[in-house]
């Protein structure tokens, strides 16, 4: 695994990471795109065309932008590419204004396509799968349902957690997480809470993925203070806490055609959702899975109101996430998954994965 110089490594068997370079001293990296993101990506590129150059390889998996580079060094080896496609570039660049001219974006457009037709396999975010077979007609193209561990949490850990983000007894959370960035609908959500306060005044929503306050992210939303929790962005291994204090979990995106993949958690973790009823939610979500409304304010307000007085409807979804993440989402599933993966780009019937 060829990655940025940060983070730390997992500690996974029959993996290495091989850390880019970081002669810039670059400490942290904002999602979407940044001059760093560029720098970093260019020391990736050299970090790899090392990498395959020292050792042998029989396939490049590679995500996002870095698929271009993938494309780059490992055509003229041989290497079969797969394309892991959690979203349209074009789409996801288009929040910011550079990329929002039509030249600017037709060129991203046509990029794309050049990319789709020279990888060996796309695998898609759910949802994507129709908009990345229309790209590329003669790439095989899959979709990923994610694993989603539901690991057990201690009673004590929660009032811990409770406890620290200064949440009274039994006041119920609304919980968020991921980025936060405009199309994730996070200021629908926000102008959301003072509705949904009328009616439960003890509700608190914790929002969790921060990298800036909420008044530089959103200027002229006004949130009541005291209903709402601020985290900044947590170590997957910390998010079953978060998950263990929620009575929901909340989806307010949108825009865009990928499900958000804190979705595959929410699931996992057995909550009640409240979802925008968007084709990103769709490509996975049905309403007997969550409560889906349309993407207003209002609507958002009424659905998260229903669930937290309605707790009958609440557990019902709970226990349908439950059972759709026990069924669809677990490891041994996601593993077979990854091993047909491998199997086709590599030529073969079938490709033992067993632990």
């Amino acid at each position: 695994m060829v990655t940025y110089p940060l983070g730390r490594d997992p500690d996974l068997p029959c993996v290495r990471v091989l850390r880019a370079a970081n002669p810039f001293g670059i400490r942290a990296v904002p999602v979407g795109f940044s001059l760093r993101k560029i720098v970093l990506d260019l020391s990736v590129a050299a970090k790899a065309r090392r990498a395959l150059r020292n050792g042998r390889y029989i396939a490049i998996q590679a995500s996002e932008e870095a698929a271009f580079l993938a494309v780059m060094l490992g055509r003229g080896r041989g290497l079969p590419i797969i394309y892991d496609m959690q979203s349209s570039l074009p789409e996801q660049l288009a929040e910011h204004r550079m990329f929002q001219f039509p030249p600017v974006r037709w060129l991203l457009e046509r990029c794309e396509r050049w990319l789709t037709n020279r990888v060996d396999m796309i695998i898609t975010s759910a949802g994507l799968g129709a908009y990345a077979a229309g790209l590329a007609p003669h790439t095989p193209v899959r979709e990923w349902e994610f694993h989603a561990p539901n690991d057990p949490v201690a009673p004590e850990e929660v009032d811990s957690l409770r406890a620290q983000l200064a949440i009274p007894a039994g006041a119920r959370v609304v919980l968020y997480t991921g980025t936060f960035v405009p199309y994730q609908g996070l200021a629908t959500l926000l102008d959301a809470v003072p509705r949904v306060l009328e009616a439960v005044p003890d509700a608190i929503f914790v929002l969790v993925g921060a990298e800036k306050t909420l008044a530089e992210l959103f200027p002229g939303v006004d949130v009541p203070a005291a209903a709402v929790r601020v985290v900044d962005r947590q170590p997957r291994q910390e998010m079953r806490r978060y998950y263990a204090l929620a009575d929901l979990v909340v989806s307010p995106r949108a825009t865009g055609r990928n499900l958000p993949l804190k979705v595959f958690d929410y699931l996992g973790a057995g909550k009640a959702i409240v979802a925008t009823d968007v084709h990103a939610h769709r490509a996975v979500l049905n309403d007997d899975l969550a409560l889906l409304v349309r993407p207003t304010s209002d609507a958002l307000a009424y659905g998260i109101r229903l669930l937290l007085e309605d707790e009958g409807l609440r557990r019902r979804y709970a226990e349908a996430a439950a059972a759709f993440a026990r069924e669809r989402l677990g490891w041994k599933p996601f593993v077979r998954t990854l091993g047909a993966n491998y199997a086709a780009i590599l030529g073969r019937e079938t490709l033992d994965v067993s632990p």
